[in-house]
Formats: structure tokens, C-alpha cells, sequence
């Protein structure tokens, strides 16, 4: 790996018309154009005339509670991603995908697929699906346990890496003359049979320009921190405070080195949501604009849903019910720990929670000038907090256009961020190695052996 960097990286987490809950609802948006390609396609654009590392979208499978009061992720994000490398060139692009609901062949050729259209820019956030109306989409009664949804998307991951491997680099021949498509000697079965998967390969689509597309993951539970060691390249993360992103940061780290891998090698990104004003009044009262559009209703069921009380007929001038233990938190474990720490420390009421969850369901909210908001970012970044962030506007397109046009060049002055891309892919913005077919790889051994 390279020294560790002097600028951080910043994806754009986008969703909708912005993160906010109540964004729909607000003049400075267009609701219509959720469902609408294009405004996908303005908001790449946007972030590749920013310099942006990404652009990035989280997904669920089911609708949940929400569809009365707020507008959902329409489009399948792998499908939309596609959409939208074709109006860009060098910005990354990375979707969630489950290894719940979905099997390693399949997805491993939907990622090649995306990392060969956009010439080396793809990459997966690894989630297990931990909500419980997603489970019965799929034939079952509730959550697969916590633990459970770990082992299946390890032997998955290990399953999914394999088959991208299953084709050396140098596999195609297209010789035209002797009519050879591939050296059939550089195209190998993987011959999985595990504990969930029994995959025999080869993948049917020649190896990706990255070599397999960058992995990202963004659970902090410690089976999540255990996975993130192993496998993850980047994290998206969650953190309120600097002390709280900075205990993150060194725990990530070493359990990174103790899996023996570099922990340069993987890139910590606490998300933030930002609201930007000439003045620090005039951004605060922006983010009071939000927060008076949100619909309680559709608020408490979300919260009800994080943490697994029902909270609808609560009275929102209240404190909390008693919780439940963490143990007996099946789906987001994190999440739930995050916010009850947020009720409990802060000593909110229901209704001052779900103000403080509106604008990014419990990511840090900063309301203030851009170079407020800069210092902040500054901070965290040169105090081991953070090796970037996922920025994640509340409203768009206006939250993305001001960010960068207005946040970006004040820490390219600073030279804390790119001036212009230096690479062509979303390993080489993250300044990450391309990695090496394991087949490849044994060959060289064996080379090396004889």
C-alpha cells in the first residue's frame, strides 16, 4: 500500500430528492423525480464535476411502514448505477446488495457487468437485510438471526471474490486467425461446496478492469467490525461525536492489522448530512424548515421498526419506553445502539428523537456555513476520526450543487481533497492495489516452486 493519504475521499450517499425524510415535502424539491432516470443521471454528474470518489445507493427489499408518508427507493440500484455510468466517466459507483436474498453466481456477474460498463468504477456494499418485511419477501417468517446472516455472507463473499477470479486477465485471445476466443487453461471452475453454497464456475463474463469491484460494508456491530476486518475496503459508518468517531477509527483499524491485513487498505467513512447557509443562522434555520415538515406518523414507525417497540401510540412529548436488551436486536444492531445512546445521553423526548433522526436516521446533521462545515470535516480527518466521508445531502439536488461548489473548493484550497482525478477507477480514487487472481497468483508459486 501507498503512504497513508494526506486528502480524504467523499462519496455521495445519495437517495430520492434527499435524505431528509420530509425532503419530498419541501420547495427546494421535486418529488415527481424519484421516479425520473435523469435526475439519477444530473446528481452523477454532479459529483464527478466535484471530484466526488462516488456516488452511492442504499437499498431495501421490502416497503415497510413508510409508503404512506414518504417516497421510497424506486429503482434497483445495480440497474439505476448502469444508467447513470453511461453520462459519466470517472466518478464510482456503488450499490447495495444482500447476501440474504440473493445468490453469489448472479450477483457476482451483475457487479462484473457494472464494473465492465463503466470501465473499472463498481462497488458492492455488503449488507445481510436485517428487517423483518424483507424476510417474508422471501419465503420467511421473520429476521434470520443476527449471527446467522454473518456466516452466510462470508462463505457468500468468499464464494462471490472466487468467481470473479475464475477468469485470469489475460484469458481472452479474440484471435481472429486461429478463431481462439480464450485460453480455456485461463478459465477455472471454483468448485465451491460449503455449509450454504455449492457453486462449480467458472463465472461467465472475463475478469472486471478492477479485477473485482471495490467491497464496502456498513455494519458496526462487532459481527459487522468482524466482517469489515476481513473482507471490506471501505465502511460507511455512523458516528455523532469526534471522540465517539475516533474510538471507531482505532478499534476498525486494529482489527483490520489483527486479520493481517494493512488497515491502510480500507477506507473508514462516517457519513454526514449537511446543511449549508451564508450564516450559521441561515443554515440552522433551513434545517428547521425540514424538521417542521416531518410527519410523526410515518417517524414513529420508523423508529418503531429501529427499535423493536411499538412507539405508535406513545406520546411524543415523552421519554422512551424501556428498551429491550441488544441481544435480543435480530436486525440493525448498531443502529438500535446508537440511538437509544442518542435518547438516553441526551435525555430527548420522542418527539426531539425523531427531529434529531429526520435528517439522516441517526448520521451526525451539521447545519452551518461551508466553511464550518469544512473545519468540521477538517477535524475529524486530522484527529483519526474519519479517512473521508459519505456525504449525504438532505435535499437534492440543491444539498449535492452546494456542496460542491461551495464545501469542495474550500478543502482543495487547503489541499485536503483533489483538485481533479488522478485515476480512472474507484480502486485507484480510494488508492487502493487492483487485486491479484488467486489463480494467477498459484501460478507464479508454482513458477517460482519449479
Amino acid at each position: 500500500m501507498s503512504q497513508p493519504s494526506t486528502q480524504l475521499h467523499l462519496n455521495a450517499f445519495l437517495m430520492g430528492v434527499g435524505h431528509h425524510e420530509a425532503a419530498w415535502r419541501h420547495p427546494r424539491t421535486e418529488a415527481h423525480r424519484v421516479l425520473d432516470v435523469k435526475h439519477f443521471q444530473e446528481l452523477a454528474q454532479i459529483a464527478e464535476r466535484g471530484k466526488l470518489d462516488s456516488v452511492f445507493f442504499a437499498d431495501g427489499l421490502a416497503v415497510g411502514p413508510r409508503v404512506a408518508h414518504n417516497t421510497q427507493a424506486i429503482f434497483e440500484p445495480i440497474t439505476l448505477l448502469s444508467a447513470m455510468a453511461v453520462v459519466t466517466e470517472k466518478v464510482g459507483l456503488i450499490a447495495t446488495a444482500s447476501t440474504g436474498y440473493n445468490e453469489p453466481f448472479n450477483l457476482a456477474r451483475t457487479f462484473a457487468s457494472l464494473d465492465h460498463i463503466s470501465e473499472g468504477r463498481a462497488g458492492w456494499n455488503i449488507v445481510t437485510s436485517g428487517g423483518a418485511d424483507e424476510a417474508r419477501n422471501f419465503g420467511f417468517d421473520d429476521t434470520p438471526d443476527h449471527a446467522g446472516r454473518y456466516d452466510r455472507a462470508a462463505e457468500f463473499v468468499d464464494v462471490t471474490v472466487s468467481l470473479w477470479d475464475s477468469w485470469e486477465d489475460d484469458a481472452i485471445e479474440l484471435n481472429e486467425e486461429n478463431g481462439r476466443f480464450a485460453d480455456p487453461d485461463k478459465v477455472h471452475p471454483v468448485d465451491h461446496d460449503g455449509a450454504r453454497f455449492r457453486v462449480r464456475g467458472p463465472l461467465n463474463s472475463p475478469r472486471s478492469p478492477q479485477g473485482h469491484p471495490v467491497l464496502v460494508q456498513a455494519g458496526s456491530s462487532e459481527s459487522g467490525k468482524n466482517f469489515a476486518a476481513r473482507y471490506a475496503e471501505a465502511v460507511f459508518t455512523a458516528q455523532r461525536t469526534l471522540a465517539d468517531g475516533q474510538a471507531f477509527y482505532r478499534d476498525l483499524k486494529a482489527r483490520v492489522a489483527k486479520a493481517g491485513r494493512d488497515p491502510r487498505s480500507l477506507k473508514v467513512l462516517p457519513g454526514i448530512v449537511p446543511f449549508i447557509g451564508e450564516t450559521e443562522q441561515q443554515a440552522r434555520g433551513l434545517e428547521q424548515e425540514f424538521t417542521d415538515l416531518i410527519s410523526p406518523a410515518y417517524s414513529l414507525r420508523q423508529l418503531s421498526t429501529m427499535l423493536g417497540v411499538d412507539l405508535t401510540d406513545h406520546a411524543l412529548d415523552a421519554p422512551l419506553p424501556p428498551l429491550p436488551p441488544i441481544e435480543r436486536i435480530q436486525g440493525n444492531k448498531s443502529r438500535y445502539q446508537l440511538v437509544k445512546d442518542l435518547a438516553e445521553n441526551e435525555g430527548l423526548t420522542v418527539r426531539q428523537l425523531i427531529g434529531k433522526l429526520g435528517g439522516g436516521r441517526g448520521h451526525r446533521t451539521f447545519a452551518g456555513t461551508a466553511e464550518q462545515i469544512a473545519d468540521e470535516l477538517q477535524v475529524w480527518f486530522e484527529q483519526g476520526a474519519a479517512d473521508g466521508f459519505n456525504v449525504m445531502p438532505p435535499y437534492l439536488p440543491g444539498g449535492l450543487e452546494d456542496f460542491t461548489t461551495q464545501v469542495v473548493p474550500i478543502l482543495q484550497d487547503r489541499g485536503l481533497f483533489r483538485t481533479d482525478y488522478t485515476a480512472t477507477t474507484l480502486r485507484g480514487h480510494y488508492g487502493l492495489d487492483r487485486p491479484v487472481s488467486r489463480y494467477a497468483a498459484a501460478a507464479e508459486v508454482d513458477v517460482v516452486t519449479a
